[in-house]
């Protein structure tokens, strides 16, 4: 059994669709975010450290030269063809829709590269972006926004400084979508105040409101952040690895079949992770998840169905 058998994945949705695999080459392009120049805030949210997860750390190289050193890197590992340009670290929306056009077409330019995977802020895509991106999804690239709402509850989001509601969040779904734009949405589980309830329904609000993929990853404390100093005074406790991949489980329950999971963990690595340690491990929790479906004898959209059939 795999992971797969249990779970709609976004790499099996696109074996499927394009006969081979494909996989995302990380570019960091060089944005900063609203919430750290002043525009909405200062200090970015409080568990954000774009290290954590950016390729490139300090240092941003042209995006060609990202995409070719992640393209050889691949290409070794997997024998891989196919790849998305995904624009991760911090706001990758926010900029003149001209300069946005460039970096997205050099990356389009690149050899190999079939779409875009473009991650922001639910109140940094306008129109005109929106526009730019359906364009390329009417021209037959892969082309996916991810939004990244963490928590549909606006306390939450006021806590950890994310400088946007759960309305902004809805207004640039519906925006995308209307457009045909297919969207993912990420979410973090551990969020400080919030326990499974909370994940639980958020995830029902997001299905509710409709949505095509869905990353979910347990909130990791790293270094140079506001979180840090939290746990460091002991008034943030990280969640259990038990716990996550149960209320995981659950979450992949809920979930209706033919949405895709991009993600099921996230990762960060020492000097910079703090807590909780298995955080470093993304194979033993995927195994863990599965290992918990397979427990269970259940899959994606079993609790989905059950819901239907006790209305």
């Amino acid at each position: 059994m795999a992971l797969s058998d249990h779970v709609d994945t976004f790499g099996q949705m696109l074996l499927s669709r394009y006969g081979e695999r494909v996989h995302k080459i990380s570019i960091d392009a060089g944005f900063t975010c609203p919430n750290r120049d002043g525009t909405i805030g200062r200090g970015g949210c409080a568990f954000c450290n774009n290290r954590s997860f950016s390729p490139n750390g300090a240092a941003v190289s042209p995006v060609p030269q990202q995409i070719a050193a992640g393209r050889e890197v691949i290409v070794k590992r997997t024998g891989a063809r196919c790849f998305l340009a995904y624009f991760q670290a911090y706001t990758n929306t926010y900029a003149s829709v001209e300069r946005l056009k460039d970096y997205y077409d050099t990356a389009l330019a690149q050899p190999g590269v079939i779409g875009l995977s473009v991650g922001t802020r639910p109140d940094c895509v306008p129109e005109a972006v929106l526009n730019l991106l359906a364009a390329y999804r009417d021209e037959g690239y892969e082309v996916w926004l991810e939004l990244g709402l963490q928590s549909s509850f606006d306390e939450t989001l006021r806590r950890v400084n994310r400088g946007h509601g759960f309305a902004a969040y809805c207004r640039a779904l519906h925006a995308a979508r209307r457009r045909g734009l297919p969207v993912c949405t990420h979410l973090i589980a551990g969020l400080p105040g919030e326990g499974p309830f909370h994940v639980r329904t958020t995830l029902q609000r997001v299905l509710d409101e409709g949505v095509d993929g869905l990353k979910l990853h347990p909130l990791h404390v790293v270094k140079g952040t506001r979180l840090a100093a939290e746990w460091r005074r002991r008034e943030y406790l990280p969640w259990r690895f038990e716990e996550y991949v149960a209320l995981a489980a659950d979450l992949v329950e809920m979930t209706p079949r033919g949405i895709v999971y991009h993600r099921l963990t996230g990762t960060a690595r020492a000097p910079l992770l703090l807590a909780p340690h298995w955080c470093a491990w993304k194979w033993r929790v995927l195994n863990g998840i599965e290992n918990e479906l397979a427990r269970r004898g259940t899959r994606q959209g079993v609790g989905s169905r059950q819901k239907r059939v006790g209305n």
